[in-house]
């Protein structure tokens, strides 16, 4: 639990789109510099699964992320980010995105 939310964390691109599919998620956080899929593949996955496409994602980056097409990616948060940081984005976009 994480402010009162269940998180469930993936350790690359490719666990990430398993458990995306296998339990869909209010909201996806995700990392764009993932190892095995990187964040962009796992992001055109969602977004391209019937299923899954209305998931909003909230891209965390350290990269410049102007070229994330807007109708796919309901949140940006830059790195470094601090746990407070990260839980306040979490929930402003969960707001937003409903």
């Amino acid at each position: 639990m994480l402010a009162g939310d269940r998180v469930v964390a993936a350790a690359d691109g490719v666990e990430a789109l398993r458990r995306i599919e296998g339990d869909a998620p209010d909201l996806v956080v995700l990392d764009m510099d993932l190892p095995l899929l990187r964040g962009r593949d796992v992001l055109c996955e969602v977004k391209s699964r019937a299923d899954t496409r209305r998931i909003p994602v909230m891209v965390v980056s350290g990269a410049d992320t102007r070229d994330l097409d807007p109708e796919q990616v309901a949140c940006v948060i830059r790195k470094p980010v601090t746990a407070d940081e990260l839980i306040a984005a979490v929930e402003k976009c969960l707001r937003t995105a409903r």
